[in-house]
């Protein structure tokens, strides 16, 4: 793999102030990552004036992997880790993870259903105790992740998608009652964190660190996936004669849709929209365009339209199948046939079609999850794990109406954000292929996608 050369005005962002708060909005194909990359090494060059130590930091540990195998060379004087290895290497260095004080996700699981019963216990029954655990999960992970810190502020806080649609304000005192019986139930347990409140913990204790700071300069790739704490945090963690750059493209945001940088307090003297697409074709580009203009899109803010590329190619294939079995032999085709002329990433909704996927791949496929990056011609993995990467050709198997919105996150969450969730992965998804892309399924389509035959080639099998 090689980085790609910048052109002009990538270089400029590159080599923007070395002091305070950058914001660079971009679109899919736009070179984020590349941006990235080229902004940490040049802070981190130890022949600039204002340069020093360089954090380059992202949401996914796939993506982490990623970035040190494509630009190995370019980050030799750069730090390159995702928040949560961030966030526990500080806190250790403060002596605050002694005895492993963050609850597991199964110790999570039953705290919060021992909450929510005793929230019941103490204000008798109410619809909100019905509501199934990963709803509990979700709001908690909002509140955590916001950094709200008292019922005060959770009940006059703004709260758009779920909680406005589903959890009432009145509703929102309960909700503490189980916020506040959770955190006594997870101290009993001996933890002081869980993974969505360790931002909290990282911001409180920089500020009352008056040491040196670890890094001069923090740079952000995929940053839209951070929460507000995670960004106010980050913030914190760099001297006053540092810089935080944040990259990001809100329509690939899937950790918490309609969140914001200037929920954070990030005050950049200027943001920079980047509109170009690099990337994909023409073809591809023009559906990813169209599903960022569905209604489940509507309201986000700081969305930077693309500008079509001039690369043209074929339209995207829509395939409809008779059968799941003839799908999964399709896909096995497809991926040996494409590999032989470059790279092919399968990508799914859920780990279980992830490992439906596997079983019928060739044994030199490669899992986009695998600790350390290696090239291959075939890839699988989730449409989480495959931010921030492009392929050749790109096959999203299971686009059926029955799989897609996720019928689990529909119960868990509600059809509104679900709908806007899985939305947003499926742009991931389909903005990933560089060259073809071809979109599968059986039974009828899922209307996350663009009803606009002209966008597509379809074939039935």
């Amino acid at each position: 793999m090689a980085l790609p050369t910048p052109v002009a005005r990538q270089r400029d962002i590159v080599q923007l102030a070395t002091r305070g708060h950058q914001v660079v909005l971009g679109t899919a194909g736009s070179g984020k990552t590349t941006m990235a990359i080229l902004r940490a090494a040049y802070l981190s060059h130890p022949g600039l004036p204002g340069g020093g130590r360089t954090l380059l930091l992202t949401f996914s540990k796939p993506l982490v992997q990623y970035i040190k195998a494509l630009a190995a060379p370019e980050l030799l004087n750069v730090q390159v880790e995702h928040y949560h290895l961030f966030a526990r290497g500080y806190l250790a260095s403060r002596g605050k993870m002694a005895g492993g004080p963050i609850l597991s996700s199964w110790e999570r699981d039953n705290a919060i259903a021992e909450a929510v019963e005793a929230a019941r216990q103490t204000v008798g029954p109410a619809p909100l105790f019905d509501r199934p655990r990963p709803f509990f999960a979700e709001e908690l992970k909002w509140i955590a992740g916001h950094g709200v810190h008292s019922l005060a502020d959770y009940q006059s806080v703004t709260r758009v998608g779920r909680a406005e649609a589903r959890l009432e304000t009145g509703a929102r005192p309960l909700m503490w009652q189980v916020r506040e019986a959770y955190l006594a139930g997870r101290l009993a347990r001996g933890k002081l964190y869980d993974v969505d409140d360790l931002a909290s913990a990282v911001a409180a204790e920089f500020q009352v660190d008056d040491t040196a700071r670890l890094y001069k300069h923090i740079v952000i790739d995929e940053g839209q996936d951070l929460s507000p704490e995670m960004l106010r945090s980050l913030a914190l963690a760099v001297p006053h004669d540092g810089s935080l750059t944040f990259f990001g493209d809100v329509a690939q945001q899937i950790y918490g849709h309609r969140m914001s940088w200037r929920s954070a307090g990030l005050r950049p003297q200027q943001v920079w929209p980047f509109e170009e697409n690099y990337r994909n074709t023409a073809e591809i580009a023009a559906l990813g365009l169209a599903i960022s203009r569905m209604p489940y899109y509507s309201g986000a803010a700081d969305m930077v339209a693309p500008r079509m590329p001039r690369a043209e190619g074929p339209k995207p294939t829509l395939v409809s199948f008779t059968s799941r079995e003839n799908q999964l032999a399709f896909v096995t085709d497809q991926a040996r046939r494409f590999a032989e002329a470059g790279s092919v990433a399968i990508l799914t909704r859920t780990l279980e079609q992830m490992r439906e996927v596997k079983r019928i791949l060739p044994g030199n496929a490669r899992s986009l999850k695998e600790s350390t990056w290696r090239a291959s011609s075939i890839y699988f993995g989730s449409l989480h794990s495959a931010k921030g990467m492009e392929f050749d050709v790109v096959i999203l198997p299971f686009l059926s109406a029955a799989e897609m919105p996720d019928p689990a996150f529909i119960q868990n969450i509600g059809i509104s954000d679900a709908t806007a969730n899985d939305g947003r992965l499926l742009y991931v998804g389909v903005t990933r292929a560089r060259r073809a892309l071809l979109l599968l399924h059986d039974g009828d389509v899922t209307s996350l996608l663009p009803a606009i035959p002209s966008l597509y080639t379809k074939l039935n099998r």
